[in-house]
């Protein structure tokens, strides 16, 4: 099943949590603190996959997890890091922040690779913690948290020449005229639910992709017909072959009507250099109209090329054209190179200090949280520690001046502590 788009959840690894230790061996009186480093938690990656073509992979499994950290060990022994998780993806997969609707990254190129979810980094364990004045530190951390994401992904299949037109205008026929592909044909409207890929031959060392993309109807840039869900495709594409029905009651209309489709879902897609042809030239009833067709495209002043998909008569004739028209046209990432957009990056530091309804207070904020996450809360050393960070992020100052009394509870992230002066 050919599938388009998808939401899924990732979520990267939690790193391992540092250890509290002591060195104990005989004869070795105050060995010291040897707790070792917890493991880094995998990364959540995605590559481009060259032999994929759809996102039907995703249709069973929406959920992914990469590997956590292990926890650091004795005699300062550090934890193993959690395997990477590489997620694959066909060329052309967009991705975008399910939630906020964001662009995070554009995989088009084999081998490419986008970093989504980065691993949190291994708990330290408490010989980091040994000074001269606390020789016996009982103080670590815990891994730091993972991260977790929703994304929507959409595919743009990369082809070099896409074949557009009204249902039935014969694309599909064409594109297996001119490839080894076999897609559905029969003699009505819409047989074509799906995009299909095809390579064709130029000459011995020169190949081009071509896309059948599902016939367009008037309004297909607002969700008509199948238009809405595969006009994405033919961004992806360089060069267009425009596939005129010549048993159509008014070929010149659909072809006004399928630019002007085009134009409406994205104006670039106007912009492409189209080649346009008449098709099922075999027929009686279309050689018959043929000056008359011709007459009307020449008040346009647009040149056509007549062609039987069916017959393969000037198929050929029209492949060599379109590749040469391809020739002649940028790269894709020339033309369509998209504009950066530089969002201030919100500092971490930062909190928000709020009064419950229950007259308790919650401390927000991406690092304190994150640090009460990290704290060991059943060592003394580790919650003194914390506290010093309360102190010099200034929130100890901040809940004062907002009037917290003396046994209070403070809500920060999954953990309430009792206010204590």
């Amino acid at each position: 099943m050919f599938i388009d788009q998808v939401e899924i959840q990732v979520r990267s690894g939690k790193g391992g949590d540092g250890m509290v230790h002591f060195r104990r061996e005989k004869f070795v009186p105050r060995g010291g603190p040897d707790g070792g480093d917890g493991g880094k938690g995998g990364d959540i990656i995605f590559e481009v996959k060259s032999t994929l073509n759809t996102l039907s992979a995703f249709r069973q499994n929406q959920k992914f997890a990469a590997e956590n950290g292990v926890n650091g060990g004795s005699a300062q022994m550090t934890g193993r890091y959690g395997k990477d998780l590489v997620i694959y993806v066909p060329p052309g997969t967009v991705l975008f922040d399910a939630d906020t609707g964001g662009l995070i990254g554009d995989l088009t190129q084999p081998g490419q690779q986008l970093t989504i979810c980065k691993g949190g980094r291994g708990g330290r364990g408490n010989q980091h913690f040994a000074t001269s004045r606390n020789q016996a530190p009982r103080t670590a951390e815990r891994g730091e948290p993972f991260e977790e994401k929703r994304l929507k992904l959409e595919l743009k299949l990369i082809a070099d020449i896409g074949l557009i037109g009204v249902p039935n205008a014969g694309k599909s026929t064409l594109l297996s005229a001119l490839t080894n592909a076999k897609p559905k044909i029969a003699a009505y409207p819409f047989t074509t639910l799906e995009p299909n890929l095809g390579v064709a031959n130029i000459d011995e060392d020169t190949t081009v992709v071509l896309a059948d993309i599902p016939g367009l109807i008037e309004g297909a840039h607002e969700g008509a017909g199948l238009g809405h869900d595969f006009l994405r495709h033919i961004q992806r594409t360089r060069v267009l072959i425009h596939l005129l029905d010549g048993l159509s009651e008014d070929p010149v209309a659909d072809y006004s009507q399928i630019n002007s489709e085009l134009s409406l879902f994205d104006p670039n897609l106007g912009k492409k250099p189209q080649l346009v042809a008449l098709n099922k030239l075999d027929q009686p009833e279309v050689q018959e109209r043929l000056a008359d067709v011709k007459k009307k495209f020449k008040k346009l002043k647009v040149e056509f090329t007549t062609i039987s998909a069916l017959a393969r008569t000037n198929t050929r004739e029209l492949l060599l054209a379109a590749a040469q028209k391809l020739a002649e046209t940028p790269p894709l990432e020339d033309v369509e190179a998209p504009v950066p957009v530089y969002r201030p990056k919100e500092d971490p530091r930062d909190y928000k200090i709020t009064r419950q309804d229950d007259g308790s207070w919650r401390v927000s904020g991406v690092a304190i949280e994150r640090a009460a996450k990290m704290t060991y809360w059943e060592h003394d050393g580790s919650v003194r520690r914390f506290q010093k960070l309360m102190a010099a992020l200034g929130v100890d100052e901040t809940l004062r001046k907002a009037g917290i009394q003396e046994g209070d509870t403070v809500a920060v992230g999954d953990y309430e502590l009792e206010w204590q002066e």
